[in-house]
């Protein structure tokens, strides 16, 4: 793993354990449902902050590696991997 977006990774990662602590106490205080709701809502935008910086270092480490190799059954095999988090990431029926 690159270490600036290790570094970057393991603060966001931080971050959220404090936000889901913070989520934590909210309910069990029985705090608004609204506050309760746009907290998890900011927790789900940090975990995609933290997706997209793993996601950044998978593109400059391995595909990188992969698409310089010769072999063209691991480079599908990367696309087809890209291919089903794409899909992971989209809602169904939309």
């Amino acid at each position: 793993m690159k270490q600036d977006i290790k570094r970057r990774a393991l603060h966001r990662s931080k971050i959220l354990q404090g936000q889901l602590k913070g989520l934590e106490k909210m309910i069990e205080n029985e705090e608004y449902c609204m506050d309760i709701i746009t907290q998890s809502l900011a927790i789900q935008k940090s975990l995609s902050s933290l997706n997209k910086l793993i996601l950044e270092n998978h593109l400059r480490t391995h595909v990188i590696e992969i698409f310089a190799s010769s072999s063209e059954d691991e480079q599908e095999a990367a696309i087809k991997e890209l291919l089903g988090l794409y899909e992971l990431t989209n809602v169904r029926g939309k």
